[in-house]
């Protein structure tokens, strides 16, 4: 999959999520979805591409990327719920 579908979909799962009344909640859904749904090697194409600058992905797609760049990698919802 190409890095410009990847941050495609990351943006299309962005504007969802941007409807959370908190930017918090909304940064958390994005990351547990991609974390859940995503296979690896998309999850980790996207981080790679989140670390360029003018990478394409919007504010809250970003942010939950760099979370999921984190050193644990998976939000701590998805560790409970099994992913």
């Amino acid at each position: 999959m190409s890095g410009d579908n990847i941050i495609k979909m990351a943006n299309d799962i962005g504007h969802f999520y941007g409807a959370e009344p908190l930017r918090e909640d909304a940064i958390a859904g994005i990351a547990n979805h991609i974390s859940r749904y995503w296979a690896k090697r998309m999850r980790e194409k996207l981080v790679e591409q989140a670390q360029h600058q003018d990478c394409g992905l919007e504010e809250l797609p970003l942010a939950a990327a760099r979370r999921l760049a984190a050193p644990t990698g998976v939000p701590a919802a998805a560790k409970i719920d099994g992913g």
